[in-house]
């Protein structure tokens, strides 16, 4: 039987998920993606729950990003399905009544980085880098640089968009990317203690105060989601998002082979 993509745990009134694929670093492919849309959808509904925690399994990464063997073989078709798939995630991320604490315990790159700014607060430890390293795999970026341009403004942005640059703790803090640094070790209870924290707010305020947040981002999300379906579909015509990949996937096994 295949195990769990994503963990449920719970601890009072706190959901805690963990996106459970470590052997890969927590890479996204569709399962893990269709099995958090619907554990964040029965959080939701539970009454008795009333904030999230979301890290990821191991202490070597929050997400290591989008798992690359799976979209290295997509067509421009499945390509727009693709971000079909991503924007079912992203949609019910934005739209929860309840906020989300996400723990860093690694790296969070990509889609993973994006994941993590998509929720309200989050804890992370030195160690942490963050970015967003599509470029390097041939990955065009909309998602990305939407989320990246609400909270760092368009210089910043275009920066770590077209580098694919990875920045540390102490500039990612600095930025307002990670609200708290503390000891890798602290990371998860200081999470858990923020989250039941913003449980005990008063319920109908924190969901009218995450709705208007959403409202004010909607139309940059939906524009970025058109963009998204407009610029995968031309980029897997063209054939080099695969090449790309398959280029990173042997550079990367080289420098497993030569540890």
């Amino acid at each position: 039987m295949t195990a769990p993509f994503i963990l449920r745990a719970t601890q009072g009134a706190v959901a805690v998920l963990t996106l459970n694929r470590p052997e890969v670093l927590n890479a996204w492919h569709a399962p893990m993606r269709a099995e958090l849309v619907q554990a964040l959808d029965a959080v939701e509904a539970d009454p008795d729950l009333r904030s999230i925690v979301l890290t990821g399994a191991g202490d070597r990464a929050f997400g290591a990003g989008q798992d690359l063997n799976e979209t290295k073989t997509f067509d421009p078709d499945r390509a727009e399905l693709w971000i079909g798939e991503w924007e079912r995630l992203y949609d019910r991320i934005r739209s929860l009544s309840k906020p989300l604490v996400v723990a860093l315990n690694g790296t969070a790159a990509g889609s993973a980085f994006q994941v993590a700014l998509l929720g309200d607060i989050r804890i992370g430890h030195p160690g942490v880098t963050m970015g967003q390293p599509e470029i390097n795999s041939g990955i065009a970026s909309t998602t990305g640089p939407w989320i990246m341009r609400e909270m760092i403004g368009l210089a910043r942005t275009i920066d770590l968009t077209l580098t694919g640059r990875m920045m540390d703790a102490a500039e990612a803090q600095g930025m307002g990317l990670i609200n708290r640094v503390v000891a890798k070790e602290e990371v998860m209870p200081a999470a858990l203690a923020l989250a039941a924290e913003l449980a005990a707010k008063p319920p109908v305020a924190m969901r009218l105060n995450k709705a208007r947040f959403r409202e004010v981002t909607e139309a940059g999300f939906r524009d970025c989601l058109a963009a998204g379906v407009r610029n995968q579909r031309e980029a897997y015509g063209t054939g080099e998002p695969a090449r790309m990949m398959e280029q990173f996937l042997a550079e990367r096994a080289r420098r497993k082979a030569n540890a």
